[in-house]
């Protein structure tokens, strides 16, 4: 047993040291022999000089452009069109004498009549104000006034002396125009109300 195993032992050495010589000797005619179609053309100085000089002129944004660029020229610097000279006036025009008469500058528009502003109406100098009733006592004149509030009149009892004694008015307004106050006026004489319409200066 002892000398079956030393013997397989032995024989997994050599075969190890057997495939590493193989492997060295591929390697090094792997490294000697001339890779194809890169060693049997080889390439003129010149033609790298020029693939480099290529190299450095070409330019990103010549298919942008609509043109190749140009050799010698930078491709970042834009081609400046000559100036040209203004065009000259023709000869039958320029010659031509002015007519006489003839204005240099538009005419200006023609303004459209302008009328008088139409007079602002005078401000009324009066308030107006309708009369209902005048008492002498306020009871009454509160009762005078309930009873167009009924109607759907809103009035104010107001006081006053007169000839030494107090009058409670019952008044509706005050209105700004007299015609206002005509409309109440008439309102009232629709419902069987008599009333008065009374003027006070501003």
């Amino acid at each position: 047993m002892k000398a079956q195993r030393g013997g397989f032992v032995l024989g997994l050495i050599v075969g190890l040291l057997v495939g590493l010589g193989l492997s060295l000797a591929v390697a090094l005619y792997v490294t000697k022999v001339p890779v194809p179609f890169v060693d049997k053309v080889p390439r003129p100085p010149q033609n790298e000089a020029a693939e480099a000089e290529r190299l450095k002129r070409w330019d990103p944004n010549g298919p942008l452009s609509g043109r190749p660029a140009q050799r010698g020229e930078s491709a970042s610097t834009p081609a400046v069109p000559p100036p040209t000279a203004p065009a000259a006036a023709p000869p039958a025009l320029a010659n031509r004498p002015a007519a006489p008469g003839a204005a240099t500058a538009l005419p200006a528009a023609a303004t459209p009549p302008q009328t008088p502003a139409a007079a602002a109406p005078s401000a009324d100098p009066f308030r107006y104000f309708v009369q209902v009733g005048a008492y002498s006592r306020a009871e009454d004149a509160e009762q005078q006034r309930a009873r167009l509030a009924m109607l759907g009149f809103t009035a104010r009892v107001s006081e006053r002396e007169q000839a030494g004694r107090t009058v409670y008015r019952v008044r509706l307004g005050p209105f700004e125009r007299k015609d206002e106050a005509d409309a109440v006026q008439e309102r009232l004489k629709g419902n069987a109300v008599e009333s008065a319409l009374v003027r006070v200066e501003r």
